[in-house]
């Protein structure tokens, strides 16, 4: 008998791939931050010997969330600014209440906030789009759960760069020092196509190709983007990203609800993924990504949630739930985009686009560890026919009781393991009235 860390056992496994699959009667073999195993429970007893034997009654596994955009520590903005469209939103409020606000000390408290938010909410990798990358790379390392770190390009100034160059300067020394970090990656992240000039994204377009990195970046997010790139550059924002060369299969284009057909077609030949934000894009009304299409044309698709500032939550459950109920009324067909494909969605599919597919997003052998525990014995999920369908149209965020990335346990029976809850609600609170208390929560600093 072989003794290994972990042993997790529970009614049901749901393991992604292959698809529609969910094992009943089987546990996990866990060691050394992989799985090493997934078999029937008597199988797994006869053979390996857990210093940690978990045994759940009523619960399911699956592999972690992976929340495919997201602007972290925008948590702390939550609810500043609502109901307002995108453009009014971003320029008359985030935009000047970032000039403001925006430190080393806001990101690192955002951060954790958002971070605490997801891994209660089974969100085990993100990935993020801000400024001061490397206060969250720190903060996300610290607390154990995996990232993608955004090395953001925009136009303007900020008080972490001065221009482009600045920008990129700094990115590439984060990727120089988390090369090699067993769960911080990088991706390079030109903010959108109206904020960055051409020079940028050529120069963009040959990191990428240099250094093997995605690219993460808003697209197509609305009819208005369309339109002034129409007048400024006299063709859409994809047919420019076309020849620049950036459309290929190290993009992550999010958003994309303003698509024709045949830009459709090019997504799929040219091997892009689209990163799908169905909350945030209602809440600002900017349209509906054509998730259905884009799946018949071969497009992978990921689920993102975008900031807590536009969403206002980091919650994958919903995400997932609206994904596939606005997929079927677009298409007008009940029968698109099933629960297993919204599944999907949120976990291998990130993993794709994130060119993490080898690492994670489903629970194979060989895999990292990054475990969720939905409890589905309480009686908002009964009775229980297909524990998949159970999590897409009924669960929600508070049944996720346990959760392990790379096989170290982060959350255990709803508790955090890694985080101190009361200092960030601490922390959360004094922004809060910082914030509420400033004569202008809007008003720019005179630099």
């Amino acid at each position: 008998m072989q003794n290994i860390d972990t042993i997790i056992q529970a009614p049901w496994i749901i393991p992604i791939t292959p698809d529609d699959q969910v094992l009943e009667g089987y546990s996990l073999a866990i060691h050394q931050g992989r799985i090493i195993d997934c078999a029937p429970t008597e199988k797994i007893k006869t053979y390996y010997q857990g210093q940690n034997q978990i045994e759940f009654s009523q619960h399911a596994l699956m592999p972690g969330f992976i929340n495919a955009h997201t602007h972290s520590p925008m948590s702390l903005l939550r609810g500043l600014a609502d109901d307002l469209p995108l453009m009014e939103w971003l320029n008359d409020h985030i935009w000047p209440a970032e000039a403001k606000w925006i430190s080393e000390t806001f990101i690192r408290d955002g951060a954790l906030l958002a971070i605490a938010e997801m891994l209660r909410g089974g969100i085990t990798c993100f990935n993020d789009m801000y400024f001061f990358p490397e206060v969250v790379a720190q903060v996300a390392a610290e607390t154990g759960i995996r990232a993608v770190i955004g090395m953001i390009t925009i136009d303007f100034p900020s008080v972490w760069a001065k221009n482009p160059q600045d920008y990129i300067r700094k990115g590439l020394e984060l990727n120089n020092k988390y090369q090699n970090h067993p769960l911080i990656k990088t991706a390079l992240a030109p903010h959108a196509p109206y904020t960055v000039s051409d020079k940028s994204l050529m120069q963009i377009a040959i990191l990428a190709k240099e250094l093997h990195l995605p690219v993460h970046m808003h697209i197509h997010e609305t009819e208005d983007e369309i339109n002034q790139s129409l007048t400024q550059y006299g063709i859409r924002p994809l047919e420019r990203l076309q020849r620049l060369e950036l459309l290929s299969p190290q993009l992550l284009a999010v958003h994309m609800t303003q698509l024709t057909n045949e830009e459709i077609q090019i997504i799929a030949a040219k091997g892009a993924h689209i990163v799908h934000c169905p909350e945030s894009n209602l809440k600002l009304a900017n349209g509906f990504c054509p998730i259905a299409k884009l799946y018949q044309a071969g497009v992978n698709i990921a689920l993102g949630t975008d900031s807590a500032a536009s969403n206002n939550d980091l919650d994958m459950f919903t995400e997932m739930r609206l994904a596939t109920l606005l997929a079927k009324t677009v298409a007008h067909d009940a029968k698109v985009i099933t629960v297993n494909q919204a599944l999907r969605m949120a976990t291998l599919n990130g993993a794709k686009a994130l060119g993490l597919e080898q690492e994670i997003g489903s629970l194979e052998i060989g895999k990292a560890a990054d475990i969720i525990a939905i409890d589905l014995g309480k009686l908002e999920t009964q009775p229980i026919y297909n524990p998949a369908s159970q999590i897409v149209y009924a669960a929600s965020r508070d049944k996720v009781s346990d959760v392990w990335i790379a096989g170290q346990q982060v959350i255990k029976k709803y508790q955090f393991i890694t985080l101190d809850e009361s200092f960030i609600l601490s922390n959360t609170k004094t922004w809060e009235k910082k914030i509420k208390e400033a004569k202008n929560p809007y008003e720019r600093k005179i630099s």
